[in-house]
């Protein structure tokens, strides 16, 4: 598997903070009403992805620009939600492709 020279993305004090959303998280869903789940997730992927775009590689902080940032920051809506959810399969799509271009050989795109 190839991969880009080794860098350091995250430093403890990022990597803890992501683990502590994570783990507070998990323990909300417990009494929060389920759509409430992806909100969690994308608040935490949104975090992640700022604290990693800034010493990341170019495609992956052009991801993070492009495709992360501009997803708001809401529970599955009741009105539009089909809106929503192309949107999340458009986001796991172009992160697909950045995952194939950075880890399968010979792929472009």
């Amino acid at each position: 598997m190839p991969r880009t020279e080794p860098r350091w993305v995250l430093d403890e004090d990022d990597a803890i903070e992501v683990l502590a959303y994570l783990v507070t998280a998990a323990r909300t869903q417990v009494d929060e009403a389920a759509e409430y789940g992806p909100l969690r997730l994308l608040t935490a992927a949104r975090r992640l992805a700022g604290l990693l775009a800034p010493r990341a590689s170019e495609p992956t902080a052009t991801f993070v620009r492009d495709h992360v940032e501009p997803m708001p920051e809401l529970a599955v809506p009741r009105q539009g939600r089909d809106e929503y959810v192309a949107r999340l399969d458009g986001l796991c799509a172009e992160l697909g492709s950045l995952l194939a271009q950075r880890y399968v050989p010979g792929r472009s795109s």
